[in-house]
């Protein structure tokens, strides 16, 4: 995190605005960003979609439930669960 000096940085207006509430202490002012879905930044929501998708895919070939939850590591009522969704 870079250190910069507020007078160098805002406005006097906005400088002054900011006083109001603290003087002499460091603040931290997050990123702009749009919030994002759970997974979507570590990539584990494109990994369930796909692992389930899978899953219907070797159930619809013929793949019994109790064989795909011992393949996935799941429960039988998991895999019921993300064939009936």
């Amino acid at each position: 995190m870079k250190y910069r000096n507020a007078k160098e940085l805002f406005p006097d207006e906005l400088l002054k605005e900011i006083q109001k509430y603290t003087s002499g202490e460091m603040i931290y002012i997050p990123e702009k960003s749009e919030k994002k879905s759970w997974g979507e930044k570590s990539g584990a929501r494109d990994f369930y979609v796909k692992r389930n998708a899978d899953i219907r895919a070797k159930h619809s070939a013929g793949k019994s439930i109790q064989d795909l939850a011992d393949e996935y590591g799941l429960s039988h009522d998991s895999v019921r669960r993300i064939l009936y969704k």
